[in-house]
């Protein structure tokens, strides 16, 4: 009896102790390289790993790329690198031109960024003159080969500077892209609401749908577009040239969810991939807490969300079907910044394995893998 009750308890302490999510389990973070390219380009944001060898990228590669160039100033990066884990070698994958005549205002790199299984690549660009939003352009989607050049570009009035990670649905020869569009109606950062003295905030970000065909050896086609969310906070900023809805990441039963930082909260838009109207800004699925101005993220095999905070070096996991926030670790926990980390962090995509994250430290311009 007394054995039983004792192996009960065993297994009951055992069970309490048992990780909650993915997070627990990570205990070690390795630099890898630095995100920086010959031409001196700074600000890490997108992090992608390559699902298929195509071109000069080998399976399992890791694409970054970058926001600013070498004076530093936002919206201004046009270099992608390509991190290989196999040989730990770093290269320049693609080097954009400044102005590009299919995308107004030029160019300025995003964490809006995918690698389709068919090999194309496609990057927002938001981009800006003088690092802030006083210059911006409406910018554009564009598509890369996967030997890094240019093949098209897409714009128009739906497309108002791509900003957060991309949602993606790849069948192949068909695919649908979801995009936070960040820029509409925003002005200068010295346009300041009086009331609390911060540039105004604007409630115009959208997410895009984007449905795409890819004929044979041919480049993506833009087949239909659909405003699914709507209302979704913005602003100007100096510091980070504007705030707005960031993270997407598409759950298996297609619902999408948004990271809006100026309202600090996750969000859930149901049946992404087919609906027709706009969601609005969604369901809540959990605000405040842990988060500090939540940016990237990115659904696990488990079913949990990792997000990025912007205003402190913490990685928070949320359950979204229970819309708790169970555990966070200091990932980057720069002392320079206050709090410490702060403005540091921005993209994650999950290693090929599952078991861990690559993601970007912005300070450093390094690219830093979390794994057990």
């Amino acid at each position: 009896m007394l054995l039983g009750m004792l192996l009960a308890g065993a297994c009951n302490a055992s069970a309490s102790d048992a990780p909650k999510g993915m997070l627990e389990s990570i205990h070690r973070h390795a630099t890898l390289t630095s995100s920086v390219p010959d031409n001196g380009d700074l600000n890490p944001y997108a992090v992608v790993v390559a699902p298929v060898s195509a071109g000069t990228i080998q399976k399992d590669d890791v694409l970054v790329d970058n926001f600013n160039n070498v004076s530093n100033l936002q919206g201004t990066g046009t270099t992608i690198i390509d991190y290989r884990p196999s040989t730990k070698q770093t290269k320049l994958f693609a080097k954009l031109p400044v102005k590009l005549p299919e995308c107004p205002g030029g160019v300025g790199l995003t964490t809006a960024m995918t690698m389709l299984k068919t090999g194309w690549i496609i990057v927002g660009s938001t981009p800006s003159t003088d690092g802030t939003t006083a210059t911006k352009g409406d910018g554009c989607v564009i598509v890369l080969d996967p030997n890094g050049k240019m093949v098209a570009a897409w714009s128009g009035p739906t497309i108002n500077d791509p900003w957060g990670d991309m949602g993606v649905i790849d069948n192949g020869s068909t695919a649908t892209l979801f995009i936070s569009m960040a820029g509409f109606g925003l002005p200068s950062p010295d346009v300041l609401d009086k009331a609390t003295g911060f540039p105004v905030i604007m409630h115009k970000a959208t997410v895009l749908r984007l449905n795409i065909k890819i004929p044979d050896g041919k480049p993506p086609v833009l087949v239909d577009q659909t405003v699914i969310g709507d209302g979704f906070s913005a602003r100007a900023d100096r510091d980070n040239f504007l705030l707005g809805p960031t993270g997407l990441a598409l759950g298996p039963d297609q619902t999408l969810y948004v990271t809006d930082g100026l309202d600090n909260i996750i969000t859930a838009i149901p049946n992404a991939a087919t609906r027709t109207d706009s969601a609005g800004t969604g369901k809540v699925v959990t605000k405040g807490g842990l988060l500090s101005w939540p940016l990237a993220m990115v659904y696990t095999p488990t079913g949990h969300l990792l997000v990025c905070n912007g205003k402190d070096g913490q990685l928070v996991e949320v359950d979204p079907a229970a819309g708790k926030q169970i555990y966070s670790q200091w990932i980057d926990s720069d002392q320079a910044q206050s709090p410490p980390g702060n403005g540091d962090l921005f993209g994650i995509a999950l290693t090929p394995d599952g078991q861990g994250f690559y993601y970007v430290e912005d300070d450093m311009n390094t690219l830093v893998r979390g794994g057990k």
